[in-house]
């Protein structure tokens, strides 16, 4: 019974460990991510995390937990729009209808640009994503 309890204190201060260290660096990253803090105020800060770790970890997030939060979302935003934009732009017709792309295909057919095999083909698969 000795050999499970002391398992789990264990498991229980190694938990405790990884999640100090899950916050320093999430601090430090914040800390270089800020746009709003100068390079003194970040060496400051580094100084303060290496030499005073818990005391400045919990002094940064009551300080400026809340502006962390903000950057954080507007990343997470900023991110979400950029994916959007990449999957607009390759999503393939840029978002024209069949009509539209048979339409197209008529014109090369007509311009002799393509064959009436290749017409069909161009259809087809208009149709087909339709």
């Amino acid at each position: 019974m000795g050999n499970l309890w002391d398992f789990l204190v264990w498991l229980f201060w190694f938990y405790v460990i990884i999640a100090c260290i899950w916050i320093f660096i999430t601090v430090f990253i914040d800390i270089f991510r800020d746009p709003s803090l100068n390079g003194w105020a970040k060496a400051l800060w580094v100084i303060f995390l290496v030499f005073l770790p818990f005391l400045a970890a919990f002094i940064y997030l009551i300080a400026r937990g809340q502006s962390m939060t903000q950057r954080n979302m507007e990343r997470a935003q900023a991110m979400n729009a950029q994916q959007a934009d990449y999957i607009r732009s390759v999503a393939g017709s840029g978002g024209q209808s069949a009509s539209a792309e048979i339409e197209s295909a008529k014109r090369l057919l007509d311009s002799g640009a393509i064959t009436q095999a290749e017409y069909e083909s161009l259809k087809a698969k208009a149709l087909q994503s339709a």
